[in-house]
């Protein structure tokens, strides 16, 4: 068990993700093991924070997961791995 908080990071946000304040001000928990697997993937912080940050935001409105999931998984976790299995992703918008 100890070896499980050592693996979490603080996200700061301006969301939460838990359920019973999804407006709250705190900030984002996730699996820092998670957090380097979805930067494999989306190796620019800005644009993975920013994707997390809104998916956490669609999952605590109701949103279905992608991604099979359990009870020890929040919000934020569950958008790393749906990085990670690359169920979502950030549109390029390249403007000339």
């Amino acid at each position: 068990m100890a070896d499980e908080a050592s693996n979490i990071v603080a996200f700061p946000g301006g969301g939460s993700e838990r359920k019973a304040s999804p407006s709250g001000g705190g900030p984002i928990t996730m699996r820092s093991d998670l957090v380097e697997k979805a930067s494999e993937v989306i190796p620019e912080p800005p644009r993975l924070i920013n994707l997390v940050s809104a998916r956490v935001k669609q999952l605590n409105m109701g949103r279905t997961p992608l991604v099979e999931t359990d009870h020890r998984m929040g919000a934020a976790d569950i958008a790393l791995t749906e990085i990670i299995e690359k169920k979502i992703t950030v549109e390029d918008t390249d403007e000339e």
